[in-house]
């Protein structure tokens, strides 16, 4: 616990000395948290309207992107995972995807679905389905040979031995790419609402900026680190009581 309050009394000073350096420097562009702080408030708290057209459904495609993406994922994962020739097969292609920048296909989605929520799921989708998928391939390929082999000896069906081995075996590392999804789900959340939509976080962060409102387009990037963070949190708390089975290091155990 006493780390939890170290953390915490380190981000408190770098907050301070954010504050004293903005008083200080009086940079239109970089403004202290003070007023950012203020800014929020009368943008999010003032303006109520502005959290059921803009914040609810930016939250809305990211979660919806994420889940897709992770349903997926995780099912095209095991079953590439559990079988060589097709990972042989499809291999390449995966590389091949991969490798390309999802902001790059954001012309491709807004010919294909118009621009609209479509198109911003299709990008996010895009965008954060390989953390998952790589990482349930690799979890599914690291099952216990004992394990593989005791259940053919029982002859397990089929369904039950995917659900009750090969799942909770590659838990840890489809969580892990859970994670690594869900910040990626919101960067390119923020991308995609940068064209081609009039509502969404990221389409007020380009309006602020366009109309040179820097202390608001502040407001909106904490606001994406405050988002960021508690789905972090919360990801993180359904990961430990899923994996609870597992052993936790030291470390785990403090946080």
């Amino acid at each position: 616990m006493s780390r939890f309050f170290q953390r915490w009394a380190v981000f408190a000073g770098l907050v301070v000395v954010w504050q004293v350096l903005g008083v200080l420097a009086e940079d239109p562009f970089f403004p202290p948290p003070s007023d950012i702080v203020t800014a929020a408030w009368d943008w999010w708290v003032l303006e109520p309207e502005n959290v059921t057209e803009h914040i609810l459904p930016s939250v809305i495609r990211l979660l919806s992107g994420w889940a897709i993406a992770s349903v997926i994922g995780v099912a095209l994962g095991m079953l590439l995972g559990r079988s060589d020739r097709a990972m042989e097969y499809a291999g390449p292609l995966l590389v091949f995807l991969r490798s390309i920048p999802p902001p790059a296909l954001v012309p491709v989605f807004l010919l294909l679905f118009q621009a609209g929520t479509s198109m911003q799921l299709a990008t996010i989708v895009f965008g954060v389905i390989w953390p998952v998928l790589l990482n349930t391939v690799d979890g599914a390929r690291s099952v216990d040979v004992t394990k593989v082999d005791t259940s053919a000896v029982f002859r397990i069906p089929r369904h039950q031995w995917v659900l009750g081995v090969v799942l909770p075996a590659a838990s840890p590392k489809i969580f892990a790419g859970l994670r690594v999804s869900l910040s990626l789900s919101l960067v390119l959340m923020v991308i995609s609402e940068l064209v081609g939509t009039d509502n969404g976080i990221g389409s007020q962060l380009m309006q602020a900026q366009r109309e040179f409102d820097y202390t608001r387009m502040w407001a909106g990037i904490v606001l994406l680190g405050v988002l960021g963070y508690g789905l972090n949190t919360a990801l993180l708390a359904v990961e430990r009581r899923a994996l609870a089975w597992q052993p936790r290091s030291r470390d785990e155990q403090h946080a």
